[in-house]
C-alpha cells in the first residue's frame, strides 16, 4: 500500500467514525444506544434525519396496563394527524401473512423451511388499544399501524390490510409518513402534554429492571399458553 492509498483508507476512516459518533448523539436526544434493537435504533435515526423532532419520538415504552402488566411497544411518534405506533419486525426470506389470521409465515430456503410468527397487525392493534387506554382518548384520535421489515425479506403475500395499517420495507417508512400526514385533517387533541407525559413515562419504565424481568414473566407466561 503506497502513501496516496493509505491517506484515502485513513480519510474515509475518519469520515466513518465521525458520522458514527455525530449519529449516536443524535440517537441519544431521544433514546440510550442500549435500549430496543438495532433496526429500532436505526428507525429512530432515520425519523430524526427525515426532520421529524426529537421530542415527538418516543422508542422502548413500558406502558403499564389496568391490570398491572406492561405492554412493550418498540416505536410511537405523536403527530398533528394522529399518533403513529411502530411495529419493527427483522426477518430474512419470504413473508406470507393474512391480517386475519393468528400467525404469519416465512419460508427460507425455497421452501424448505417454514416458520411461524404472531401476526404483527394483531400485535401492533392491541399496543393501539393499550395506549389508547392508557392515554385516556377518545375514538376522535387516529391511530395509524407502521409495521416496519427490516432485513433481507420480501413481503410475498399480505392480504387483508385494514384501513390505516401500512406493512413497509424500511426503505418506504418515510414514504408512508408523509402520506398520512398529507391525507389526514389534524387531530382533535384535548390535553397534548398529558399525552406527552405519559409516554414519556413509559420510556423511562423500561429502564427499571424489575419491570423488565415482570414484562419477560409475562410474555413467557402467555407462551406457555399459546
Amino acid at each position: 500500500m503506497n502513501w496516496i492509498t493509505f491517506g484515502v483508507v485513513l480519510l474515509v476512516g475518519l469520515i466513518v467514525t465521525y458520522r458514527k459518533i455525530q449519529d449516536n448523539k443524535s440517537l441519544e436526544t431521544v433514546t440510550k444506544l442500549y435500549r430496543g434493537t438495532k433496526s429500532e435504533r436505526a428507525l429512530v435515526l432515520k425519523l430524526l434525519k427525515s426532520g421529524i423532532p426529537k421530542q415527538t419520538i418516543f422508542h422502548d415504552l413500558y406502558l403499564r396496563k389496568y391490570n398491572g402488566n406492561f405492554s412493550q411497544i418498540d416505536l410511537v411518534v405523536a403527530t398533528k394527524v394522529g399518533i403513529i405506533v411502530f411495529e419493527v419486525k427483522d426477518y430474512n426470506g419470504w413473508i406470507f401473512g393474512n391480517g386475519l389470521n393468528t400467525e404469519w409465515t416465512k419460508v427460507m430456503a425455497y421452501g424448505k423451511r417454514k416458520y411461524r410468527f404472531y401476526n404483527p397487525i394483531k400485535q401492533n392493534n392491541k399496543h393501539i388499544e393499550d395506549l389508547r387506554k392508557g392515554l385516556k382518548l377518545s375514538e376522535n384520535i387516529p391511530f395509524y399501524s407502521i409495521i416496519v421489515f427490516y432485513g433481507d425479506c420480501v413481503l410475498k403475500d399480505i392480504s387483508y390490510v385494514p384501513s390505516g395499517t401500512y406493512i413497509v420495507k424500511f426503505k418506504r417508512v418515510l414514504e408512508t409518513i408523509k402520506s398520512i400526514m398529507s391525507l389526514n385533517e389534524p387531530a382533535p387533541y384535548s390535553d397534548k402534554y398529558e399525552i406527552i407525559r405519559v409516554m414519556k413515562e413509559a420510556v423511562q419504565n423500561g429502564e427499571n429492571e424489575e419491570i423488565q424481568i415482570q414484562h419477560i414473566e409475562n410474555i413467557k407466561g402467555m407462551l406457555d399458553k399459546y
